[in-house]
């Protein structure tokens, strides 16, 4: 090692200090020639003033001190170095920093010359995100790690934004405290968290990262209460597998039923990325219907599983890919995991580039509603889709393809395959009068092949048994007409349409109806060529629709609107059912205003009119008042449209959903939601519902600061499903910056 005289010399030429010497000794000047360049292991130095003790070999500087060797630093009022024993003590505002950016605050230090080892009394550490150590008293080892006495580690701001000094939201005390800073992880000894000032929980064995590094780990607890499975605490391990991979499993353990376990796995590389779900117990189930066990039930495995994924083969073609699978029709809504219901599993292979599309898919699905049979869910395999935009223009107009295959199965049921191919011409043109004229020519063929046709419940969908073609031909002309304005204290825009539509009749009954049963006249589609969703029924005949489109802009202010009608040559009864608004020659009246006013106001209305006596069909509003942080929503639908019983995907309902939200201060708030079911027998003959049924709520109260976020939620759930109960859902959250492993 070097001599202090050479340390000195290294970073403070003597020729600017005002230091005196307490013994005449040495010349040091050839000293100061001879080490111009830092080697390792040598101390940068620097103060204002240093006293150099030759007797006692002792080094003391005052003054803005700074040592510096091998990434370690050191700055003080007074440092007092000695150099027999090897020992340097800082006094006074001292601040020590470490090479990974730790730094360490305290009113007194001893250390090793190498300056990484030592003793701190009153410490406080600052680690590289902002985290903050404090303790009586730390010591640091030669590998750059500490050990604290009755310290208290927080993530919090201990200032407020003037600067004032204010206790952390929350804080981790421990008897003794660890910190790696190769690892980058903190460990406790006898460690309890406090919220507020107050102890809430004891951790024994906390270990937690102090970086945004994944490290493997317990994350924080989960703790929640329900009427059906009593006190439930979650406990997830967190495994960090490798920069691309990583997994979690929890155990959670409830009062009332058997534990449940779930795991999740997820990967991310350079083609696409996956992830694994499951859960998992070995308990007796309540089938759906029941009104409690069986005599004779016995405990059987429950799970559900759920994958999904997507990847880039290439720059074109991809794969993508989703399933779900649950044990029973219960399983999810028994540990709140889902509400669907419904799973759906799908598989995809596409190919996309600037003017084509080609698809091949796979669709399956599992019902869990009560009383659905599952044999009579449809599985869709093969779905082949393509499509391809000509580049060239014929006739001045732009032409589409496309070709279409699919193959519908049920274990017990109707069976279908289809195959269609379609041709489309569009010419869009701008008239020296602003109008905008759109000239469309449709032609599209059609093959299906069906079997036990008679298994379909609902006579409409059916379709004839065996091979059926059609061809479908259509002529369409649409014309714009906007005019724009000055109004209102902004710009309005006034824009009739007048749309034609030619088809000659098709033989629609014979053929199957697979996906073309949910049809309903909205403003979405008043102007489709055809007004069926799907493929399997096609709208024929001759139409004209006409309607008016109004747009208004202010600078804080936006109103859309649109309304309109279309009238028929003849009824269209043979295949719309009546209540659709498209089986008469007139339909009923479409339209949907929208309302925005700064962040402020968020209104949607939609609506149908019977075209008779004007009663409203279909009657829908969204809103949404207030700001980000206080606001009030409501949603309401009521389908008034007295189609047959008989078709299950038309039925009539009625529902209102709120909602709110609002800040009691900066860091509290209460938050609130209901859904009520408002159908009735008029609405649906087959609800047993009286017309007002809440079907669930919540109320809850949230603090959130940015350090700690808490909070609890009441949640109540009317339906009984099985052995998913109704009952009340205590909901307790707490998260902690920085502590999660």
């Amino acid at each position: 090692m070097k001599s202090s005289i050479a340390l000195i010399a290294l970073a403070l030429p003597l020729a600017h200090t005002s230091s005196a010497l307490a013994q005449t000794g040495p010349d040091v000047s050839a000293a100061v020639v001879d080490e111009q360049s830092k080697k390792p292991g040598e101390i940068e130095f620097s103060a204002d003033t240093v006293d150099y003790d030759f007797e006692n070999d002792v080094v003391t500087a005052t003054g803005d001190v700074l040592l510096n060797r091998d990434g370690y630093k050191l700055r003080s009022d007074t440092v007092i170095w000695n150099r027999k024993t090897g020992i340097v003590e800082a006094k006074g505002n001292i601040r020590s920093i470490g090479p990974n950016g730790e730094t360490a605050y305290g009113d007194g230090i001893v250390l090793t010359d190498s300056l990484r080892d030592g003793v701190v009394d009153n410490l406080l550490l600052v680690l590289e995100d902002e985290s903050r150590l404090a303790a009586r008293k730390g010591e640091r080892f030669a590998d750059g790690s500490l050990t604290l006495d009755n310290a208290a580690y927080t993530a919090c701001a201990v200032t407020t934004e003037d600067g004032c000094p204010k206790n952390p939201s929350w804080q981790i005390k421990a008897v003794k405290v660890r910190y790696d800073p190769i690892k980058k992880r903190v460990s406790y000894d006898g460690a309890r968290i406090e919220i507020f000032g107050l102890p809430i929980i004891p951790l024994p064995g906390l270990s937690h990262p102090i970086s945004d590094e994944n490290r493997s780990g317990i994350l924080v607890p989960n703790l929640r209460f329900d009427s059906t499975n009593g006190v439930a605490v979650s406990l997830p391990y967190y495994f960090n597998l490798a920069p691309n991979q990583d997994a979690t499993i929890t155990a959670q353990v409830f009062s009332e039923v058997a534990p449940l376990i779930s795991g999740t796995f997820r990967n991310l590389d350079d083609k696409g990325a996956f992830r694994f779900t499951g859960y998992a117990t070995y308990s007796s189930r309540i089938p759906t219907g029941a009104a409690g066990p069986l005599p004779d039930s016995e405990k059987d495995f429950r799970g559900y599983f759920a994958t999904s994924g997507r990847f880039i083969l290439n720059e074109n073609w991809t794969i993508s890919q989703s399933a779900r699978i649950a044990s029973d029709r219960t399983f999810l809504r028994r540990y709140d995991i889902s509400d669907d219901d419904s799973l759906r599993s799908t598989i995809n292979v596409e190919r996309i580039d600037d003017n084509s599309y080609f698809s091949v898919a796979g669709w399956a699905f599992q019902t869990l509603r009560a009383g659905d049979p599952q044999n009579r869910v449809p599985i869709a395999l093969p779905v082949i889709d393509y499509r391809k935009r000509f580049a060239e223009t014929i006739l001045g107009g732009n032409t589409q393809i496309q070709l279409n295959s699919l193959a519908i199965g049920r274990t017990e049921g109707q069976d279908t395959q289809r195959a269609f191919a379609s041709a489309r011409w569009d010419l869009r043109k701008l008239t020296n009068l602003g109008q905008e004229i759109t000239l469309t020519g449709f032609a599209r063929g059609d093959v299906y092949n069906s079997s036990d046709n008679a298994l379909n419940e609902t006579a409409i969908y059916r379709g004839d048994t065996g091979w059926q073609s059609r061809a479908i031909v259509t002529a369409a002309v649409d014309v714009k007409w906007p005019f724009i304005g000055q109004a209102f204290g902004g710009t309005q825009t006034l824009t009739p349409r007048f749309q034609v539509v030619a088809t000659p009749a098709i033989s629609n009954l014979s053929i199957p109806n697979e996906d073309s049963r949910s049809v309903d006249l909205e403003d979405t589609n008043l102007f489709a060529l055809n007004r069926f969703p799907g493929s399997d029924r096609y709208e024929d005949n001759v139409r004209a629709t006409y309607g008016l489109e109004w747009n208004l802009n202010r600078p804080s202010l936006r109103i859309d609107a649109v309304v309109g009608q279309s009238y028929r040559l003849a009824n269209n009864s043979n295949i719309v059912p009546e209540g659709t608004g498209l089986s008469e020659r007139f339909s009923d009246v479409v339209g949907r205003t929208e309302v925005r006013f700064k962040d402020i106001v968020k209104l949607t209305h939609r609506y149908r009119l019977d075209k008779d006596n004007l009663a409203v069909r279909r009657n829908e509003v969204d809103a949404t008042i207030g700001s980000k942080n206080t606001y009030a929503q409501i949603g309401y639908l009521r389908l008034n449209r007295d189609i047959s019983a008989g078709i299950e995907d038309l039925s009539d309902r009625e529902e209102m959903r709120v909602g709110g939200r609002y800040q009691i201060n900066q860091y509290w708030s209460v938050f609130g939601s209901a859904i009520i079911d408002l159908t009735d027998a008029r609405d649906d003959p087959a609800s047993s519902a009286d017309g007002f049924e809440p079907v669930r709520h919540r109320v809850g109260v949230a603090y959130d600061d940015g350090c700690l976020s808490l909070g609890v939620t009441w949640r109540y759930d009317y339906d009984d499903t099985g052995d998913d109960q109704r009952g009340s859902t205590f909901l307790f959250r707490l998260a902690l910056r920085n502590l999660g492993v």
